[in-house]
């Protein structure tokens, strides 16, 4: 589990970062013509999440 979170965190982080401000700019650009952001806001949400919590594990394990 910890070479999991280690392996998010520096590789998976920067991916996980670009899903996140894609998905903000495509929310933003939906509530401006009132359209839903369901599955924006789920994506956004599940990355912003792995990349807190993958920098919090590696940060415990003082990687």
């Amino acid at each position: 589990m910890d070479i999991t979170f280690i392996f998010i965190s520096f590789y998976l982080t920067p991916i996980l970062s670009i899903i996140f401000c894609l998905n903000l700019v495509a929310i933003l650009k939906k509530i401006k013509r009132d359209e839903k952001t369901a599955t924006n806001t789920f994506w956004l949400t599940t990355s912003f999440l792995l990349i807190v919590w993958s920098i919090a594990v590696t940060a415990l394990l003082g990687t």
